[in-house]
């Protein structure tokens, strides 16, 4: 997967020639990423089925908030300190338990 997402940057072995065909350079990314985000959650939704409102509610707000954080991504502006980052990477740890809840609300 990187050789197809990387820059040809990725040696082959230590000192080897440098390979990638960059797709996250090109626009074609977000619909390669778009492709396998709702491949995913396609194969996800037909696997399993919701035990009531929660298990339904549940899995679209997830995939909803992903999507949107995925989408803004390319045009979002950098993040404005390290510490911005460091509350994002702290808050990125609800998202297990969010999936968490949602297996539990799904058969």
């Amino acid at each position: 997967m990187r050789f197809i997402t990387h820059a040809p940057d990725l040696p082959l072995w230590p000192g080897g020639p440098e390979v990638g065909l960059g797709l996250w350079q090109s626009p074609g990314t977000l619909a390669a990423e778009g492709a396998l985000f709702a491949g995913a959650a396609i194969a996800y939704m037909r696997g399993t089925r919701p035990r009531g409102a929660a298990g339904r509610w549940s899995l679209w707000t997830l995939l909803a908030f992903t999507t949107l954080i995925w989408v803004s991504g390319p045009w979002s502006p950098p993040p404005p300190s390290a510490g911005a980052v460091a509350i994002v990477a702290v808050a990125l740890w609800l998202l297990p338990l969010w999936a968490l809840w949602i297996e539990r609300t799904r058969t």
